[in-house]
């Protein structure tokens, strides 16, 4: 196909031209592929899966609920979102430490979506030399056709991509049932603004994303140094560049300068050119390199994932894989290890139900008819089990200690519900000393099966 010198398609780049890529084979293509159509196949399908006869993952914010699964968490479990945080955070580290941006060039959203609108494209349109034909042609029918097909099909899927996170906070079947009638409220704004978005950064922005707005790109340098694997060109095996006939080097190096590498670039820049911070990583320039290797019957690898040190001389060329394991990365990855081991663990211990006791604050403590002495608490139980769960709730710490609650000490809460009701304790003053004392409230299961308990600490 016919490629535009790098340097005019460098130049278009940097006057912020559409960069229209060339569609590559090879093995990070393959990879890039199979993450696509694994992430989406988790995103669209994961939100019409049903656990229990409701929806598996919902964060049902109206509720404040939110399902994984056989999970319920409330917004009193805030501290596993915290470590989830912390997960992402540390995993990204070490994948920087020990690869570069391997989240960029695989499994960020942008980078996925714009895979997925640059295939639709390309379906339409056809590769890069056709799309830039397209460009220049005058606004003749066809080529209207073309590109109205084109963004037709870009909206329908990026509306169904926003109906499709919107069915993570609301049940995603009734949402479903709305369209026919078009009976839509409030959620066709989200719905539309969500899916204008994925429209407009996957099919418009693309590239600008990663070059301009994303802060992961300015801070990733901290994360590397020379032993990282960057995508990175071989300038003592490929200098000086130049055209030759297959199988001679004409005393030049082996880059016959093709500028396949530039125009199958997503973010149009020029590996040959050394790291650079537009560079995402997704190793489409050494699928094409290696496609040229092949061609001229010269060795692969002239562009490829190595390190600093290796270009270098400073470590065995076939064995960069024996310094990944630097102390960077083991540190990182034991802190890692650590945060997961313990979220499991939280997880796996987590009490069935919870309670939460509240000493009301507007009186600190007062009389009642028969000489004792009484204080107010309000009491929150979540049932955190599927099923609906009996509790009785009494307390101690005190002598002559006596609980009364409203509906009585013997309870109900609804399965993946909660309880809120007031109890007094009440003691005799002649036998209890004046000042602020601990109690402590007791909620037992009634249900069959071995009694699970919960303690609550709380001042008198």
């Amino acid at each position: 196909p016919v490629r535009p010198p790098a340097s005019k398609r460098d130049n278009a780049a940097l006057r912020g031209l559409r960069i229209h890529p060339h569609s590559v084979s090879g093995w990070f293509a393959g990879w890039r592929v199979a993450l696509v159509v694994i992430t989406q196949l988790v995103f669209y399908g994961v939100p019409w899966l049903q656990w229990g006869g409701r929806q598996a993952v919902l964060f049902d914010l109206g509720a404040r609920k939110f399902y994984l699964g056989p999970l319920v968490l409330y917004p009193q479990d805030f501290i596993y979102l915290t470590g989830l945080l912390i997960t992402c955070a540390l995993a990204l580290f070490v994948f920087t430490a020990v690869a570069g941006r391997l989240w960029c060039g695989y499994a960020c959203p942008q980078t996925v979506y714009t895979e997925i609108f640059l295939w639709i494209e390309r379906t339409i349109e056809g590769d890069g030399p056709k799309q830039r034909r397209l460009d220049a042609a005058p606004w003749w029918p066809r080529k209207l056709l073309i590109r109205g097909s084109k963004h037709v099909v870009w909206l329908l899927l990026a509306l169904w991509t926003g109906f499709t996170f919107v069915g993570y906070f609301l049940p995603i079947r009734p949402l479903a049932a709305t369209i026919p009638s078009l009976d839509f409220g409030s959620e066709a704004v989200a719905i539309l603004f969500y899916g204008f978005f994925t429209y407009y950064n996957a099919g418009w922005l693309r590239e600008k994303i990663c070059k301009y707005m994303c802060p992961y790109a300015r801070f990733q340098s901290v994360m590397f140094d020379a032993d990282t694997l960057i995508v990175t060109y071989d300038a003592a095996r490929g200098e000086p560049r130049g055209t030759r006939r297959k199988g001679s080097n004409e005393g030049l190096g082996s880059c016959v300068d093709c500028g396949f590498c530039v125009s199958v670039c997503p973010t149009g820049i020029d590996i040959r050119k050394g790291l650079q911070i537009d560079c995402i990583a997704c190793g489409a320039c050494i699928d094409a390199c290696d496609q040229v290797m092949d061609r001229m019957e010269m060795p692969r690898g002239l562009i490829r994932y190595t390190t600093e040190n290796v270009l270098k001389g400073k470590r065995p060329k076939g064995r960069w894989y024996t310094h990944v394991l630097r102390p960077r990365v083991i540190l990182y990855g034991a802190v890692l290890l650590t945060v997961v081991s313990v979220m499991v663990a939280s997880l796996a211990l987590r009490d069935p139900f919870r309670v939460n006791v509240l000493r009301e604050g507007s009186v600190l403590s007062r009389p009642t008819a028969d000489g004792r002495i009484e204080n107010l608490y309000r009491v929150k139980v979540f049932n955190m089990d599927e099923h609906p769960r009996r509790y009785r709730i009494s307390a101690e710490g005190l002598p002559s200690l006596s609980l009364a609650a409203n509906g009585g000490a013997e309870f109900e809460v609804p399965g993946v519900g909660f309880r809120t009701f007031g109890v007094y304790l009440r003691v005799d003053p002649n036998v209890v000393a004046q000042g602020t004392h601990d109690v402590r409230f007791i909620v037992v299961t009634r249900d069959d099966g071995a009694p699970m308990t919960v303690v609550e600490k709380s001042t008198f």
